[in-house]
């Protein structure tokens, strides 16, 4: 699996002019998933996600979790992030899983953020979404659970 995390003050995603999902102080993700992926590979975002220190504390040092700030989550499905872009001008995504598998294996995760008394807002599989948000920081990090374990 492969998460971009964005640190937001606010973010929201709309569908055909319709919000579905906005949050305040928290985590934008957007959330690729393969056909390697499996349940560990969920329950290790799902530690790192809500154990991730990266608000300020009351000194200035990034020392509070999300769940410290009693912080949301805005969740989108992102088969993009599995492009290949080594040879021509146009990416190819066959490392993205399989939308039937995909769809199964993000709403897991994001059923397990919750089960960590998370707040978690998000988008619809598959469909053209609008993301908004407002970077905190900014504040950008990447996970591969397939470089990172």
């Amino acid at each position: 699996m492969k998460v971009v995390l964005q640190r937001v003050s606010e973010a929201s995603v709309a569908i055909e002019n319709h919000v579905s999902g906005v949050i305040k102080k928290g985590f934008l993700l957007f959330v690729g998933i393969s056909d390697d992926d499996d349940q560990s590979d969920i329950d290790y975002l799902v530690k790192k996600i809500s154990h991730l220190r990266i608000f300020e504390d009351e000194t200035g040092r990034m020392n509070r979790s999300i769940q410290d700030v009693k912080g949301s989550i805005l969740s989108i499905s992102q088969f993009t992030l599995f492009a290949n872009t080594k040879k021509g001008n146009r990416p190819s995504f066959t490392s993205a899983g399989a939308p039937g598998y995909a769809s199964q294996m993000y709403d897991c995760f994001n059923e397990s953020l919750r089960q960590s008394d998370l707040i978690v807002e998000t988008g619809e599989f598959g469909a053209d979404m609008q993301v908004s948000l407002v970077n905190d920081g900014p504040v950008t990090i990447l996970f591969d659970t397939k470089s990172a374990q």
